[in-house]
C-alpha cells in the first residue's frame, strides 16, 4: 500500500505541502486570446474552470485594500507563463528556459514590484491581510477544483507509473549459504484457449466475443435540471443587513465614513463571489459589485474631507488683504497654487486651510511672517518649510516658524493637505 492511500485503499487528501508543489506544476497559463491586461486573471478562470470576470472583480476588490490585488497581479504576471512559452518571464531572466516577454520588461515589472510593496505591506492593517485572504482563497481553489484542465503530461496526487502498478508474482531462488532470495516479475497471462473456442484449433487467433445477453433496450435519460445556486440571493441577503447596520452605527463610529461602508459592502460582495466560484452562481452580484466599487473609487478621488465635490482643474489666489484671505480653499481634482505674500506686515493674524484631494497644493508665504503649518499627504510628497517627507501617511508639522526677523509681525496658521499628491508651502 503506498504512502499515498488509507488502510481501506482509497487517497488520502493531499497535505499541503503536496497541493502547493502540485500547485507550482500545474500552475495556470496565462492566454492570448480574452486577456485585459497580461492575462492573469483568464489564465485562472481557465485552469480552474471559473468565470475569468469573478476573478478580475476579486482583483479590483484586493486592490481597494491596500492594493494586494494589484502586487499579487504583478507576481502573477511575473511567475505564471504564457500558453506558448516554456517557463514564466521571471525564469526565463534566470535562465531556466524561454518566454516572449522580453528581458527589459520583466526588470522592469521586477522593480515596479519594491514601491509597491512598500506600500501594500505598510501599517498595521496593509494589505498583507488582503495578500494572505487571496492566497488562501487560491490555495482552497487548488484543492477544490485542481483535478480540472491539467495539462497532459501531469500526473495527480499520488500517482503511480503503470509499470509499478503491474501485478507481480513471487519467484524464490536458494543460493549459496541458503538465503533465500525474492525477486518479482510481471505476471503474464497463463497458456489457455478463451472460454469460448467452438473451433479449438488456434486458440490464440481467435478473437469471438463471449456469449452474453443482447444489448438491452434503455430508456432515454431523464434530464434532471440542476438546482439553482442560492449563493447570490444570500450574499445580497447579507449585504442589506451589513449596510442597514453601518448605516445605524454611523452616528456612533466616525470610522464608518460613505466610502468605508462601500468597501464593507463590497467585501461582502467579493466573499459571495468567491463562494459561488465553488458553489456555483453568484454572477449576477458583478451587477451590484462593479457599479459600488466605481461610485467607492470616484468618492475617495473627487471627494474632499468635508464630503463634498470642490471642482476640477486649476486654481490660483493672491489676496492682498486680511479680508481677502478665504476660510479654505478645496479642488476635487486639480491643482491649488495660494500666495500670500501680498498680505500687509501686520500683528494681526490669518487662519486658512488647502484641500486638494488630488492634485498639488502649493502655499507660499511672506519672509517675515510668524507660520504655524501642518501639512498631510495620504499619497505622495509634501515639502513643509524645507522638511521633506515622501511615502504614505507623510505628515510635517510646524508649531511656529519665526522667518527671518524673529518673533513678531503677521501670524499665519495653515492647515494643507492632500489626498494623492504633492504639498509645498515655502517663504517667498
Amino acid at each position: 500500500m503506498s504512502a499515498q492511500q488509507t488502510q481501506t485503499g482509497g487517497p488520502t487528501p493531499p497535505n499541503v505541502e503536496d497541493t502547493v508543489k502540485d500547485f507550482w506544476a500545474t500552475r495556470p497559463r496565462r492566454p492570448r486570446d480574452g486577456r485585459k491586461i497580461a492575462g492573469v486573471a483568464a489564465g485562472i478562470g481557465n485552469r480552474y474552470g471559473i468565470d475569468p470576470v469573478i476573478v478580475r472583480v476579486a482583483f479590483v476588490v484586493a486592490a481597494i485594500y491596500g492594493g494586494a490585488g494589484i502586487f499579487l497581479y504583478l507576481v502573477g504576471w511575473l511567475l505564471l507563463p504564457e500558453e506558448r512559452d516554456e517557463v514564466s518571464p521571471f525564469e526565463s531572466v534566470i535562465n531556466k528556459g524561454r518566454s516572449s516577454t522580453s528581458t527589459v520588461f520583466t526588470v522592469l515589472l521586477c522593480l515596479a514590484l519594491i514601491p509597491l510593496s512598500s506600500w501594500v505591506f505598510d501599517g498595521p492593517f496593509s494589505g498583507l491581510l488582503g495578500v494572505a485572504i487571496i492566497l488562501g482563497l487560491l490555495f482552497l481553489l487548488h484543492r477544490s477544483k485542481g483535478h480540472l484542465n491539467r495539462p497532459d503530461d501531469a500526473q495527480p496526487y499520488g500517482a503511480q507509473p503503470f509499470a509499478a502498478a503491474q501485478p507481480t508474482t513471487e519467484n524464490f531462488a536458494t543460493e549459496p549459504g541458503d538465503q533465500t532470495v525474492r525477486t518479482a516479475e510481471p505476471e503474464t497471462e497463463p497458456d489457455s484457449p478463451p472460454a469460448w473456442d467452438p473451433l479449438g484449433a488456434a486458440p490464440f487467433a481467435w478473437d469471438l466475443p463471449e456469449p452474453g445477453p443482447g444489448p438491452s433496450q434503455e430508456s432515454e435519460p431523464t434530464v434532471q435540471r440542476a438546482r439553482r445556486s442560492r449563493v447570490g440571493l444570500m450574499t445580497v441577503g447579507v449585504a442589506f443587513v451589513v449596510g442597514a447596520a453601518c448605516v445605524a452605527l454611523s452616528g456612533t463610529f466616525d470610522w464608518l465614513t460613505p466610502p468605508h461602508i462601500a468597501g464593507l459592502l463590497l467585501a461582502v460582495l467579493g466573499l459571495g463571489m468567491v463562494g459561488g466560484a465553488f458553489a456555483g452562481g453568484g454572477r449576477g452580484l458583478l451587477g451590484l459589485a462593479v457599479p459600488l466599487a466605481a461610485i467607492g473609487v470616484l468618492y475617495t478621488s473627487v471627494s474632499t474631507g468635508d464630503g463634498g465635490f470642490h471642482g476640477v482643474g486649476d486654481r490660483t489666489e493672491t489676496p492682498r488683504s486680511i479680508a481677502q484671505v478665504a476660510p479654505s480653499y478645496s479642488r476635487s481634482v486639480g491643482s491649488i497654487d495660494l500666495d500670500l505674500t501680498e498680505l500687509p506686515d501686520t500683528g494681526r493674524s490669518v487662519h486658512t486651510s488647502v484641500d486638494a484631494n488630488v492634485g498639488s497644493a502649493t502655499v507660499r508665504v511672506p519672509a517675515n511672517a510668524d507660520v504655524e503649518v501642518h501639512c498631510r499627504a495620504k499619497i505622495g510628497s509634501v515639502d513643509c518649510l524645507g522638511q521633506r517627507q515622501d511615502g504614505t501617511g507623510v505628515e510635517v508639522k510646524i508649531d511656529n516658524d519665526l522667518g527671518d526677523d524673529g518673533e513678531g509681525g503677521l501670524k499665519i496658521v495653515l492647515d494643507v493637505r492632500v489626498g494623492t499628491g504633492d504639498v509645498e508651502v515655502v517663504r517667498g
